[in-house]
């Protein structure tokens, strides 16, 4: 175990390197100016500051493209290997954002319709406990806005919890007869990860092309996310970074992240098993704010989608569509997603009205620093700064 103190000791040093780490805007661009960006550095710095564990990476996404970003800290602590844009990270449940995109992609083909019951194409979801009593089958929409009434687990601790990438739909099956139905479905939202997982066994069944290939072949590759991945390979393994536990007491450790990330995280991988970069992660970002490329989802239908959310319980006024949240912030709607995994927390917040998003990646869970608080506070200045400068396009 190390300790708060010995990072601190080694805070300075990431202060004096910060100069080398971070990087310089992206592109130039009329509507943000150096000094909104010096500010934004200003704000993620301070963030980072309150524990100075691990690190943190930050990006701005406009219709630009990724206009800004910078890492701070250590991508691994034991080798002092600094944190830099090419840093790939684990984004938990950002990752179901990538299987709702399968979803529309299915639904725009013709393939499913979100109205469809799931066990037309995963039957064995009747495995679950109290699904023989339901009144009507939960459906493929309701899974995907969190309101299917499944536990976010299975109740019972078992051979689902680990394994490869490889055999995660048999996976998947082991953990059915341990979930249990909690709610009617489609009566309240319910957060649930092995809904998720279900979704993405029967989108792959539906689709009739194994889910982890389908997000390769029609999601990773078109959008060009070349050092993003399900699992470890020679694209990712020399930037991964290493994942650490944080505890209230300022103490971490990286042994349950360094098992996840060598014996997998069984089932879980439609909802949270994604590897990815800032740079990969603008451009998924990109797509959602509606800009393409068309060969993978209209930016038509994803209007369609973000106004077409549904009310979730997550917050006051907050909502939940189709694996995003939305929160309004005064004048402003901003849609996203956050992860948290063993060793990592990580979050994309956006302004599709005003084109700015934000994208934070933390090779840490827990500890004193709020990737979702930064996100925001990145996320509000920017905007403010743009809508001071000029009113957005019509969209």
């Amino acid at each position: 175990m190390m300790t708060i103190g010995f990072v601190r000791r080694i805070a300075v040093l990431v202060g004096i390197l910060f100069a080398c780490v971070g990087d310089a805007p992206v592109a130039a661009s009329q509507a943000q100016s150096p000094a909104v960006f010096a500010h934004v550095d200003s704000l993620a710095a301070a963030e980072f500051a309150r524990d100075s564990i691990a690190s943190l990476t930050i990006g701005v996404v406009t219709e630009q493209g990724l206009l800004w970003t910078k890492s701070y800290g250590f991508a691994d602590l034991s080798s002092k290997r600094l944190a830099d844009r090419q840093s790939v990270y684990r984004i938990g449940s950002v990752t179901k954002m990538f299987t709702g995109l399968m979803l529309h992609q299915l639904a725009a083909n013709g393939t499913v319709r979100l109205s469809d019951p799931v066990e037309k194409y995963y039957p064995e979801i009747k495995e679950i406990r109290g699904y023989a009593k339901l009144p009507a089958p939960i459906t493929l929409v309701q899974l995907a806005t969190m309101t299917s009434g499944l536990a976010r687990e299975p109740k019972q601790e078992g051979p689902f919890w680990t394994g490869p990438v490889s055999s995660w739909d048999s996976t998947l099956h082991l953990a059915l007869p341990h979930t249990e139905m909690e709610l009617t479905p489609g009566t309240k939202f319910q957060y649930s990860n092995i809904g998720y997982a279900i979704l993405g066994a029967a989108l792959g069944r539906a689709a009739g092309v194994p889910y982890v290939q389908w997000q390769r072949t029609r999601i990773l590759e078109p959008l060009a996310m070349q050092h993003t991945s399900f699992e470890i390979d020679r694209a990712i393994m020399g930037n991964l970074t290493r994942g650490y536990d944080v505890s209230e007491s300022g103490k971490f450790e990286s042994a349950q992240a360094d098992r996840e990330a060598l014996s997998g995280r069984g089932y879980k991988v439609p909802n949270g098993a994604l590897y990815t970069t800032v740079d990969d992660l603008s451009r998924f970002l990109s797509l959602q704010m509606g800009h393409g490329p068309a060969q993978v989802i209209s930016s038509t239908r994803l209007d369609s989608a973000y106004r077409g959310t549904l009310p979730s319980g997550i917050e006051p006024g907050g909502t939940y569509g189709i694996t995003f949240t939305t929160e309004r912030r005064g004048p402003y709607t901003w849609f996203g997603h956050g992860g948290a995994v063993a060793g990592y927390s990580a979050g994309v917040l956006f302004d599709r009205e005003h084109q700015v998003g934000v994208i934070v990646l933390r090779n840490a869970l827990g500890g004193k620093v709020r990737p979702n608080a930064i996100a925001a506070s990145v996320l509000q200045h920017v905007v403010d700064a743009k809508v001071g400068g000029a009113k957005p396009a019509p969209r």
